[in-house]
């Protein structure tokens, strides 16, 4: 078996394995009952997912400008998604889509009167 055949059948593996986790965290996002619950759906398997399919990419293409292209792409997810989940996390404790009955740790209920004297009230239908 020649390293090229290897590498396709690797780069196969890479690819189902994080087209599977992104349809994963698709059905959680979908499934899961509260907004943290599917804030880490969204941004754990879904990125990790990415990563195996740019990792598959990768392998199957093996040029430099292509790689090249691929790690920007996986550095970019791996900076932003962390920061937008915690951002839609942050803007949502304030108003009732949180379960706090599911919380181990409330760091934020101190700090409550501050965030929702900041935040301006929803309109309820």
């Amino acid at each position: 078996m020649s390293l090229d055949a290897v590498l396709d059948i690797v780069a196969a593996v890479c690819l189902i394995s994080g087209a599977l986790l992104s349809l994963a965290a698709g059905m959680a996002l979908v499934r899961f009952p509260d907004l943290l619950a599917r804030m880490h759906a969204a941004a754990k398997p879904q990125v990790l997912g990415l990563l195996l399919v740019l990792l598959g990419c990768g392998l199957r293409l093996r040029t430099g400008v292509d790689i090249t292209t691929l790690v920007l792409i996986g550095v970019f997810q791996l900076a932003t998604a962390p920061v937008a989940a915690h951002m839609v996390g942050r803007a949502a404790y304030p108003h009732d889509d949180i379960r706090t009955d599911l919380l181990l740790t409330d760091e934020l209920a101190p700090h409550l009167d501050r965030l929702s004297a900041t935040t301006p009230p929803t309109p309820t239908p």
